[in-house]
């Protein structure tokens, strides 16, 4: 029986988001809010679109340039998040950040995004991870 491997499994979650992101095509719908997130150290420059049916999350959709990192957080994080209440996303948000930076979380609730919980250990890579995570946060809580 072959050992488990952690890394490997995170590796391939994120291989697997990055070949085939999920809700990677924006729409042409005014219903949407959005928001633009690009990088200075990494080539990410993304479009982030939100779509809200009162306090429910109906749809998240993302396009743009992104690296792997980038492109695959993003993709889990519209998994995680669509369907879920403004304060649900909120918590998952507030988990997955202090799972980045070190600080205590709720590996429950993160599902495959628990795939970036080493990311710390290449702080180049931080803003890469966050950057869908940032921009989600923004629209789903401008006043």
């Amino acid at each position: 029986m072959p050992s488990f491997n952690e890394e490997e499994l995170f590796k391939a979650i994120i291989l697997d988001h990055y070949k085939d992101p999920r809700h990677h095509q924006l729409v042409d719908d005014s219903g949407y809010k959005r928001i633009n997130m690009d990088s200075t150290t990494c080539i990410d420059n993304i479009d982030i679109q939100l779509l809200m049916d009162g306090d429910i999350i109906k749809d998240i959709r993302f396009d743009g340039e992104s690296c792997a990192i980038s492109t695959a957080s993003t993709s889990i994080m519209t998994e995680l998040l669509i369907g879920k209440t403004r304060e649900e996303a909120n918590e998952i948000i507030k988990n997955f950040n202090n799972m980045i930076f070190e600080k205590d979380y709720d590996p429950e609730i993160l599902e495959e995004a628990i795939a970036f919980k080493n990311t710390h250990k290449q702080a180049s890579r931080i803003k890469c991870a966050t950057i869908g995570w940032n921009g989600i946060d923004k629209l789903l809580n401008e006043k």
